[in-house]
């Protein structure tokens, strides 16, 4: 294949150089970013179909405000890799995602245009906001832009900076790419207020005929300036969803999010006003490349793929989202009670066929984990068996949710915790590290860390039977697929080789890891155990531990908690806890590459279990 040139692009070594490309050459730049984006991610993966759909946003918002003096705040930053590519990181771009190159989201310490540090929904508006004010406190000028999608503002934590916002009385943009879609198709009443301002062009027709009308003669510019009362009640009545204006802010829109010459000529409006003013920008997710355009859901965060056809390069085998969505197919089949909850996100967490299949049994809440934690103990409350598939980096999200709604009141919530452990590529703020340490704070809740798909299995089952709290932690990916042993049983571990002197306590996902790790005659004699229950734990068998080893190894993918537990009821035996740092923050590689940095590969066990002997 030849390869491809990309002349105005390589041109750009800082965001100036951008600005002195000339207006007539800046469509044949909006081609070149997004077939740089195409080919980088066809390499690496990456999130694709939501800055395909963004170029021309970032390129206006680059053309008309003057970053870093103007602070510009991607809402999670799937949308941002234009952004990167305009600010000097081309040249860098093709190590995106990969160990010690740039990150897939907006990172402070990787450029002074990087405003915020993002990778979670709905905070861009908070974190615009409190630029603003930072530079009205200082007397600065500036004006500070959060770039929001549609799907992110559904999440509460954009709404309340909205309301706040609209009184701040401080200047900020807020841009809203509208292309009805999160991950996911958009769902819930704020997905219709915008359908319905997207079908309002009779009212912006009618005000430009009533402003044409009367902008002759004096006595006409005097009613224009005296009749605002009756302006608004044409447009309540010809605009009825006028939530944003409600707020605080002055609506405009909506604008064609590919037609750059308007987008810069609304932006500078916008600018102009000094004010909180939202620009309702309407885009095509995955613009420029036919397949993400036909499947945005798919091309929203994507594995490598083949340019030419958008076939992944590697199908692997079924992920553990899928067994876990397979399964709750199949145990609502036979239970009626059974329902699913997802905070937009039914493709990513394994749901997708069991919204197929129980449309009314299950319920995607938006962006709004929170929500969908509390709303399941409501629905747990009233004797229906909710379960909760988030991913560990959201759980966060709703600690309170948990602990206050849920664990208090000892409600029997199921949640599957996806994406536990290290995650690779997303880096830093997807990292599912903190959730065992969360949850081991919290009362009545039980967790389950299953080794194997088998495992992941029975789990789910048992954790629909217990009446308690349940949370299930699984991995990116795919467990292996082996039969245990030992039959899964509440608060009963795996022996995997004896109990020995020196003994292997793994857990979840690093079970597998020790395995490997622990072959070969050297480790013959060296205990490995499968701790596949966390809460409750195995008594038994550390009372055989305590009276048996001399040095116990606990390995975990996460901050160490695990360990912690073990540590604190094995008096006599020392305690090796081999897990993830909690003193800094596990940046973007491979899983593999992250877990030497963090002490958890094979050879990190072998080394402990040498210093044990």
């Amino acid at each position: 294949m030849m390869k491809k040139e990309y002349p105005l692009l390589d041109s750009i070594r800082c965001l100036e150089d951008y600005k002195r490309i000339p207006e007539d050459r800046l469509g044949q730049l909006a081609d070149e970013l997004r077939a740089k984006m195409i080919e980088t991610v066809a390499e690496n993966g990456g999130h694709l179909a939501s800055s395909l759909g963004a170029v021309e946003i970032v390129m206006a918002l680059h053309r008309v405000f003057n970053s870093p003096e103007d602070r510009l705040v991607f809402d999670v930053g799937h949308q941002a890799y234009a952004h990167k590519l305009l600010t000097g990181r081309g040249a860098e771009f093709s190590t995106l995602r990969k160990k010690d190159g740039i990150a897939g989201f907006p990172r402070r310490g990787e450029s002074v245009h990087d405003a915020f540090d993002v990778g979670h929904a709905s905070t861009s508006i908070s974190a615009a906001l409190g630029y603003a004010r930072a530079k009205h406190i200082a007397g600065e000028k500036g004006t500070a832009v959060a770039v929001i999608g549609d799907g992110a503002l559904t999440g509460g934590l954009a709404l309340e900076a909205m309301n706040d916002a609209g009184q701040a009385k401080v200047p900020l943009i807020v841009v809203l790419n509208d292309n009805d879609m999160s991950i996911a198709p958009n769902v819930g009443a704020m997905r219709k207020q915008l359908t319905d301002m997207r079908t309002s062009s009779s009212y912006v027709h009618f005000k430009r005929a009533v402003a044409r009308a009367l902008d002759t003669g004096s006595f006409g510019r005097w009613l224009t300036r005296h009749m605002e009362g009756v302006k608004v009640r044409i447009k309540n009545f010809l605009l009825p969803n006028l939530l944003f204006e409600q707020l605080g802010f002055t609506y405009i829109g909506p604008v064609d999010g590919h037609d750059r010459a308007e987008l810069e000529r609304v932006l500078r409006r916008a600018r102009d006003l000094n004010g909180a003013v939202l620009i309702h920008v309407i885009t095509k997710k995955g613009k420029g490349y036919r397949f993400a355009e036909e499947n945005p859901e798919k091309f929203h965060g994507v594995s490598p793929f083949i340019e030419e056809s958008g076939k992944l390069k590697s199908k692997g085998g079924p992920s553990d989202s899928g067994v876990f969505g397979e399964t709750l197919c199949a145990l609502a089949e036979s239970d009626p009670k059974v329902v699913a909850v997802t905070a937009a996100m039914p493709s990513g967490t394994g749901l997708r066929n069991f919204q197929k299949c129980y449309p009314e049994r299950c319920f995607d809440v938006g962006i709004a984990e929170e929500h969908a934690l509390t709303m399941a103990a409501g629905m747990a409350a009233g004797g229906l068996k909710p379960v909760v598939a988030l991913y560990s980096s959201f759980l966060q999200r709703g600690f309170d949710e948990l602990y206050h709604d849920i664990c208090l009141q000892d409600l029997p919530v199921v949640i599957g915790v996806d994406r536990a452990g290290l995650v690779g590529n997303d880096g830093t703020t997807h990292q599912g590290i903190l959730d065992v340490a969360m949850l081991l704070m919290m009362p009545n809740i039980l967790l389950f860390s299953p080794a194997t798909v088998c495992e992941l299995r029975e789990m789910l089952k048992l954790a629909l039977s217990c009446g308690h709290p349940v949370a299930v932690r699984y991995p990116r990916g795919c467990l292996p697929d082996r039969k245990s042993s030992v039959p899964v049983t509440l608060g009963k571990w795996e022996v995997l080789k004896p109990i020995a002197k020196v003994t292997v306590l793994a857990t979840g996902s690093m079970v597998e890891v020790a395995e490997k790790a622990l072959e070969g005659p050297e480790f013959e004699n060296t205990g490995l155990v499968n701790a596949r229950f966390i809460r409750p734990y195995d008594t038994e068998m550390l009372k055989e531990l305590s009276h048996t080893a001399t040095s116990v190894i606990t390995v975990e993918d996460g901050v160490c908690a695990f360990g912690d537990l073990v540590a604190g009821r094995l008096d006599g035996v020392h305690v090796v806890r081999l897990a993830v740092p909690s003193d800094r923050a596990i940046a973007h590689a491979t899983v593999r590459e992250q877990r030497v940095e963090c002490g958890l590969s094979e050879e990190d066990i072998r080394r402990a279990v040498r210093e044990a002997q």
